[in-house]
């Protein structure tokens, strides 16, 4: 069962927990629109934060965060607004863009609250 989509899937159950002990609600996992996917959308008190999960089994190549492209921000952007303009009372709820990189060896988490915002550069 060590396909490319039960790994992934693993990572996300692992972010998912992570954001759970921080106190965060889990509002939707895996939330498609045409222009994409959200991998968690999740409540931290009054804001809306839409997670992006990246995983790598090393850091021989980089970062599994570095692969989050200006391309795939502005995906999670215009996914986002789909989300928010179809859910009832989002439309005026803060939000932000977080992203959880996680590596197997070694083993680590690293929550990017913040890493991107609604214009990306």
């Amino acid at each position: 069962m060590d396909t490319t989509l039960a790994i992934g899937q693993q990572a996300e159950e692992l972010c998912a927990a992570h954001l759970r002990q921080h106190g965060l609600n889990i509002l939707q996992r895996n939330f498609r629109s045409r222009f994409g996917e959200i991998d968690i959308i999740a409540q931290d008190q009054d804001q809306l934060v839409f997670v992006e999960v990246r995983f790598r089994q090393n850091t021989r190549f980089g970062q599994p965060y570095e692969t989050v492209t200006r391309s795939k921000q502005e995906k999670l952007i215009k996914t986002a607004w789909s989300y928010l303009q179809n859910e009832r009372g989002t439309a005026n709820k803060a939000c932000r863009f977080d992203i959880m990189s996680v590596t197997a060896r070694p083993q680590n988490i690293e929550w990017i609250k913040h890493a991107f915002d609604l214009n990306p550069q």
